[in-house]
């Protein structure tokens, strides 16, 4: 197939109409008739709901009040299982948990409203820590706070300590992460007994929302509609969230007979949505005198917050990356995610892998030291080549070569003879400078079987115009969904760009072509666009309409004949494993993902002795993702992720109290600005994956694995002082600082 398109930085299909401001956000949006919609909260960890009072000059009969006897069907907002209420009934779980909804025409009258409601509520002891809930101090979900658990086990690990020269032990903890997307979350609804219930919203997973409202209501499939609106950023906050808001709105809806319009401020956006979860890994590892891994122990523990939500599979990835992209014989993994009575966490680009990459990739610098090799010499010994196994058993069947990955980038960083200059020049000044890096892989597409389950399809249509249009679920955020289809359908069916559609995503008009998540929206829903476009060519061949090697106006005029004699011109592709890719979901071994991309990423430090003060000077990421659709998008997402993980390493620190976030403002909520991201120099290697389109591979999420531990490891490097946890903020490397002179 001869790719035009891609390969080539192509304009983005939706971009013109984002620079003009054409572009319709749900903000934008207004009916005839619309109310607007509030949250009355609950202001405590946990306890138990005595009574709703409604207080103050307001005038109450004026308001739609929806509370959870107002639900018509299940109180539930579904997704994995169906333990999340939609509104509190009995019992609160966690602080801004929603008791009530509001709506009225006057949105200022509103907000004066939702202060007025006061919930009484009877406190009880609330576990606001992992420790706390693994002690089961109080039991808050279930019958011993696991939302869910997995174990890994390759080799006999209790055999191999006894041949081990040294066993390295080490613990390590990764803090919350507020995805910060540009445009809060927003919905609006409307719902009534003879249409169903329509929604239009900021939101990533338009059928999530779709099973959510069906289940709320008791509808059936064709009586709710979900139509996702232009989309100011996700990162995975709004996977699974915009199913909350989008209950609420629909409810006001259904009881007010008017449209509902709930678009959160930003203060409410931190508090009440999901956030990367916290997590707490012990590693101990053992290794021979040469520096060859014999055994490797880990255990690995998600804070889920109050609920289950994602917390299953947000584990399951953190659990399979656990043990990075290394050769050992011997793998035991325990890995568990723990209810605590904080707001749920949930969905965050990389989805468990950064807190577990994190670990082993600061723990691998500790065993290196006891071991007396250099951190980049003992990973050159360990890394997986083809024909070898990964901790979960899965062959690697792809050429990979890790090493030449981390010789280029080491060149490209000047590595070794900055290792020597920093360490001289840090003996005399006070900003010490330091060089790090962390090497890693991040797998494309749901966990294990996850691909099958969803069935994901995808549709291809051609108009009478010989013009093309593509149907699917995923959706545009920024990331470039829509232009990656568009090359390659483009590609597939020999057409100029133009040529081709993106249908916007509509439950009532589109296939579910599965959630635009989990770095597969290019490998796995791009490679169904590609099959579908080849099967609509395919149709027109063996029709006799079309001959290969046609010309675009060839292409339209083949429809025209087409349509005028069959009917509609459609053609689609459903989700099939590639032969040979097999996976146990009981014994927790397989193939994992159909594939993998690789990285290593060197970090430049900067830090200040006397203000503690760390700055990122330098970034290198050298990676291997297969072929790249689109080289200026592609190195968007790396640049993007990069400074992502930049924030997650220094600066984003969130603050609780009794369960709830306080530093819920963009003042107090540090996130890095163009001045603290350094020049980030991204470069490819490309090995062509026959699983995806044109040889691509998914890469969103991988850089938020490599970063803070690259920076975390050039810290040490600088200083000597072995930091365990992140985000590193002045206060706690002057406590590292402090305990390595001690």
């Amino acid at each position: 197939m001869e790719h035009r398109y891609i390969g080539r930085p192509v304009p983005r299909k939706e971009g013109r109409e984002k620079v003009t401001g054409r572009a319709r956000y749900v903000g934008d949006l207004t009916f005839p008739g619309m109310l607007f919609g509030a949250t009355v909260r609950s202001p405590v960890a946990r306890g138990r709901l005595r009574q709703i009072h409604f207080e103050g000059d307001i005038p109450w009969n004026e308001f739609t009040i929806v509370t959870a006897k107002d639900i018509p069907c299940k109180n539930c907002t579904a997704l994995i299982q169906e333990d999340q209420p939609c509104l509190a009934a009995d019992f609160v779980n966690h602080p801004e948990e929603p008791v009530v909804l509001l709506a009225h025409a006057d949105k200022y009258l509103l907000e004066e409203a939702r202060r007025a409601v006061r919930l009484e509520i009877e406190p009880l002891p609330a576990i606001l820590t992992i420790e706390d809930s693994l002690a089961r101090k109080q039991v808050i979900w279930g019958e011993d706070n696991l939302f869910k658990s997995f174990h890994v086990d390759k080799g006999d690990v209790d055999r191999a300590w006894a041949s081990a020269d040294f066993i390295v032990e080490g613990e390590y903890s990764t803090g919350a992460q507020e995805q910060v997307y540009i445009e809060p979350q927003g919905m609006i609804a409307t719902a009534n007994p003879r249409d169903g219930v329509t929604v239009w919203g900021s939101l990533q997973c338009p059928y999530y929302i779709h099973k959510a409202l069906g289940v709320l209501f008791g509808f059936p499939k064709e009586k709710v509609r979900v139509i996702q609106m232009e989309t100011g950023g996700g990162f995975g906050g709004k996977e699974e969230y915009p199913s909350m808001i989008a209950c609420h709105t629909a409810l006001l809806a259904w009881k007010s007979g008017r449209p509902v319009k709930i678009v959160y401020d930003r203060a409410e956006d931190m508090v009440a949505t999901t956030k990367r979860h916290p997590s707490r890994t012990h590693h101990r590892t053992a290794v021979t005198r040469d520096g060859k891994l014999r055994a490797m122990d880990i255990e690995f523990i998600l804070d889920g917050g109050a609920y289950l939500t994602l917390s299953p599979v947000v584990l399951s990835r953190g659990t399979i990356h656990a043990a990075g992209p290394y050769f050992c014989r011997n793998v035991r993994i325990r890995s568990s995610a723990v209810a605590t009575n904080t707001p749920p966490h949930g969905a965050f680009r990389g989805f468990g892998a950064p807190q577990s990459v994190f670990a082993l990739e600061r723990h691998l610098d500790q065993v290196a030291k006891a071991v007396g090799l250099a951190p980049d010499e003992l990973r050159r010994r360990n890394f997986v080549r083809e024909g070898e196994t990964l901790a979960i058993g899965q062959v690697i069947r792809q050429k990979v070569d890790m090493a030449h990955m981390m010789k280029r980038a080491f060149e490209l960083s000047d590595y070794y003879a900055k290792r020597r200059r920093f360490a001289e020049e840090n003996l005399r000044r006070r900003v010490k400078k330091g060089i790090g890096f962390s090497a890693f892989l991040h797998g494309a597409g749901f966990t294990g079987s996850g691909e099958d389950y969803l069935a994901s399809v995808v549709g291809v249509e051609a108009t009478p115009d010989g013009h093309v249009r593509v149907l699917a679920a995923s959706t545009e955020m920024g990331q470039g969904t829509n232009t990656i289809f568009t090359q390659i359908a483009a590609d597939a069916l020999a057409l100029d760009y133009d040529q081709v559609e993106i249908v916007q995503p509509d439950t009532a008009k589109v296939p579910n072509s599965g959630p635009t998540v989990a770095s597969r929206t290019s490998m796995i829903v791009g490679k169904l666009v590609e099959s579908a476009a080849l099967g609509l060519k395919q149709t027109l061949v063996g029709a006799g309409f079309l001959k290969e090697g046609y010309m675009p106006a060839e292409f339209a005029e083949a429809c025209r004949r087409y349509i005028k004699k069959f009917g509609p011109l459609r053609s689609t592709s459903q989700y099939s494993p590639l032969p040979g890719v097999h996976w146990d979901d009981e014994k927790y071994q397989g193939d994992a993902y159909g594939a993998y991309a690789w990285a290593v990423y060197v970090a430049e430090v900067s830090l200040d002795t006397l203000t503690y003060e760390t700055r990122v000077e330098d970034f290198v990421a050298v990676q291997e993702v297969g072929r790249v659709i689109h080289p200026v998008l592609a190195a968007g997402q790396i640049e993007g992720g990069v400074a992502q993980g930049i924030g997650y390493a220094l600066y984003e620190n969130v603050v609780w109290q009794e369960g709830r976030m306080v530093n819920c403002q963009m003042t107090n909520y540090i996130i890095p600005t163009a001045m603290d991201v350094p020049p980030i120099r991204v470069y490819f290697e490309e090995m062509p994956y026959d699983g995806g389109p044109a040889g691509a591979k998914g890469l969103g999420e991988l850089p938020l694995d490599g970063t803070a531990p690259a920076i975390v490891n050039a810290i040490e490097n600088a200083t000597g002082a072995n930091i365990t946890c992140i985000p590193v903020t002045p206060e706690v490397l002057m406590e590292a600082l402090e305990s390595a002179l001690a």
